[in-house]
């Protein structure tokens, strides 16, 4: 009997043989598993809807912090010219050319204490920049391993003292000095000479625009030598070491490549320090002399600033034109401060545009 059992078709009627017939039966090779769509699917809906919240958040808080800022900046220029108005009103730009001040008389000008502002931050620039300019040199490229960090920690330490304190050793400790060391040799050996002799000239006390200037030198050596190192680490060690190799020397180092790579934070860490010294108030006052006259161009006269005129002052000046023109000298140091930041942004520009004109 040929049939087939039942439910299994005959392979000889169709010319296939039992092997290839198993061959049928068995199941093909698994393929490699792949993923499907739905094991990729995209991140939960609520998930991107937090993000999106999140990032728009933080974009209304960055803006509303910038325009907080120049809110506030406008905020305090309209009260100081609406503080001033009376002042303004009254003796008008010719306040700032006027060496006057008597509050008896109700007459004012801020002639004396511009000039004073003006010199004393001078003197302290002068003085500052080369000195932090050495100790940022010393500190990055000539200091041994173990005296950097510990010399680097003792200018941050420095940095923190209040400047009260700078100004009481001013008057205790180093007005005697300049006086006894500096003022009467110099008188001595300079008295009878033209120039030189009136830019000497004065009593022999130690205080003047020569030491409030020296003062402030002091003080804002700690903040521009500071920034100046920090600007130099970030030189890149490769482009040193690239000229170090081509036979270059530390200055030529120091002036070709760390410089003009970091002229941005060094301008910006010497108007930080120019800025500090146009605002310094308690050291000035024990120091400068707190005089409202110009009787001489001498760097050891007693004269004033604007903040130690503000701080001697504006609690003992009446609502009027004395408090009014305390204001507006509060403002033209305002003016003064944004000039002087305005001229940095002015010159980084300049040095900017001037890259590459050279090969």
């Amino acid at each position: 009997m040929s049939g087939a059992p039942a439910g299994v078709p005959d392979t000889r009627a169709n010319g296939y043989n039992s092997m290839s017939f198993t061959a049928t039966l068995e199941p093909a090779a698994a393929a490699p598993a792949r993923p499907s769509d739905a094991t990729m699917s995209p991140p939960p809906p609520i998930r991107r809807a937090r993000t999106g919240i999140a990032d728009r958040l933080f974009a209304w808080a960055a803006r509303g912090a910038a325009l907080l800022t120049l809110g506030l900046l406008v905020a305090i220029m309209a009260s100081l010219v609406v503080g001033g108005w009376p002042a303004i009103r009254a003796f008008g730009p010719g306040f700032v050319t006027s060496a006057v001040w008597d509050p008896v008389r109700q007459e004012f000008g801020g002639l004396v204490m511009i000039y004073g502002t003006v010199v004393t931050s001078l003197i302290a620039l002068l003085i500052a920049v080369p000195v932090s300019f050495g100790i940022a040199l010393f500190l990055t490229e000539l200091s041994p391993a173990w005296l950097k960090r510990p010399l680097g920690t003792a200018i941050e330490l420095l940095a923190a003292i209040p400047s009260i304190v700078y100004g009481m050793w001013g008057l205790l400790v180093f007005a005697p000095i300049l006086s006894a060391w500096v003022q009467r040799p110099l008188q001595g050996w300079f008295g009878q000479v033209p120039v030189l002799g009136a830019l000497f000239s004065g009593p022999p006390v130690g205080i003047g625009i020569l030491s409030a200037g020296i003062i402030l030198a002091i003080m804002i050596i700690l903040f521009i030598a500071s920034v100046m190192r920090d600007v130099f680490e970030v030189t890149p060690a490769l482009l040193k070491e690239s000229a170090y190799g081509l036979g270059a020397t530390t200055w030529e180092v120091v002036w070709r490549v760390v410089l003009p790579y970091t002229k941005t934070g060094v301008i910006g860490g010497i108007m930080l320090g120019l800025g500090c010294a146009l605002g310094e108030t308690m050291a000035v006052t024990f120091v400068i002399g707190n005089m409202n006259q110009l009787g001489s161009l001498s760097l050891f006269e007693a004269a004033n600033s604007i903040t130690s005129a503000l701080a001697n002052e504006f609690a003992e000046a009446g609502p009027g034109l004395h408090q009014a023109s305390l204001i507006y000298l509060g403002l033209v140091l305002f003016f003064i401060t944004f000039v002087v930041l305005a001229c940095s942004k002015l010159l980084l520009a300049r040095l900017a545009k001037g890259e590459g004109t050279k090969s």
